[in-house]
């Protein structure tokens, strides 16, 4: 239609290309031949974005970006204060009886001057002879060498006390007042009648240090 007016080339619109023309067009204006001669009518009347103008020295105005306004956290993130990880230790730890477990201490001292008698319980022990027949007869049979009742139970007792952390206590006073040892460890000592080359007779304890680390062929092996 005659009545329509030619449309600004920079009204175009380039989308997110736009700034790809203005510097080309930047190129055109400090240097014609720099640029292709395919853009030279299309620059001859084109003017660039209010957003993108070309100052006087051919320079791109770069629009101004508003700094973003730092905003309070409402919700911090909390800063979890991480200890580090201190060693387990194996040196015993010693803690004084008090109340109630004092009272027990001092009953048991009044009662040492008791008389005491001892009592004798009879248990099934088929079971533990059958394993220790068992055993024996693989280790004829492989390496040699016998499983005693002693080993077996020993090595029994040593696994309950480990798992009953009561029982491998220790009685102590410290400044005359009750207290007890509380080991980390169970080590295994057994008291052993052995005969002298003179005929008297000597008790030995083997002690086995931290009996509860170990199976039952280490405890085997170390006793």
């Amino acid at each position: 239609m005659s009545g329509e007016s030619k449309p600004n080339p920079s009204d175009t619109g380039f989308g997110p290309n736009e700034w790809l023309v203005d510097e080309i067009y930047q190129q055109y204006l400090n240097n014609k031949n720099s640029v292709d001669p395919s853009w030279w009518e299309f620059f001859g009347d084109y003017s660039p974005s209010e957003k993108n103008k070309i100052n006087k020295n051919g320079q791109s105005q770069k629009p101004v970006v508003e700094p973003i306004a730092k905003t309070k956290n409402e919700n911090p993130v909390p800063v979890i204060n991480t200890k580090p990880i201190e060693p387990v230790s194996n040196d015993p730890v010693t803690e004084n009886l008090r109340g109630a477990a004092a009272r027990v201490v001092a009953n048991m001292e009044a009662s040492m001057k008791v008389p005491t008698a001892t009592s004798v319980r009879s248990i099934p022990a088929i079971l533990l002879q059958e394993n220790r027949t068992f055993i024996n007869n693989h280790l004829s049979r492989r390496r040699g060498g016998k499983v005693s009742f002693t080993h077996i139970i020993a090595y029994a007792v040593t696994k309950a006390v480990a798992q009953i952390k009561e029982m491998n206590t220790a009685y102590t006073t410290i400044d005359n007042k009750p207290a007890i040892i509380k080991y980390p460890h169970v080590n295994l000592g057994l008291a052993i009648d052995l005969a002298k080359e003179d005929g008297t007779r000597q008790l030995l304890v083997p002690n086995i240090k931290n009996a509860d680390t170990l199976d039952f062929a280490q405890f085997w092996a170390t006793y």
